[in-house]
């Protein structure tokens, strides 16, 4: 399981703008952590919700999309190969 941490949150947002993604923290009513526009590389996460809520959000997103390993910096990767056995797991 990926640490529901700042640091872990950090890391995620990194590995987003590795993926050409631009993540924008803004309040609303929507009720999840985060949404990705349709058909554009921006999420929106929600700047109200917890850390922990914000990771699970990015991380849920992040299983929907498909994902260029080459385009991971290489501290990122990693983390990433984490992420992957989670997603293969459940």
């Amino acid at each position: 399981m990926i640490p529901l941490t700042q640091s872990s949150l950090d890391k995620l947002e990194s590995l987003f703008n590795d993926l050409g993604y631009k993540l924008r923290l803004e309040k609303g009513s929507f009720r999840t952590g985060a949404c990705m526009l349709q058909n554009a590389k921006v999420v929106v996460i929600n700047k109200f919700s917890t850390v922990d809520m914000k990771v699970l959000s990015l991380l849920q997103i992040l299983q929907t999309i498909e994902v260029d390993d080459n385009l991971i910096q290489d501290k990122l990767k990693t983390f990433y190969q984490n992420i992957k056995k989670i997603k293969s797991t459940v």
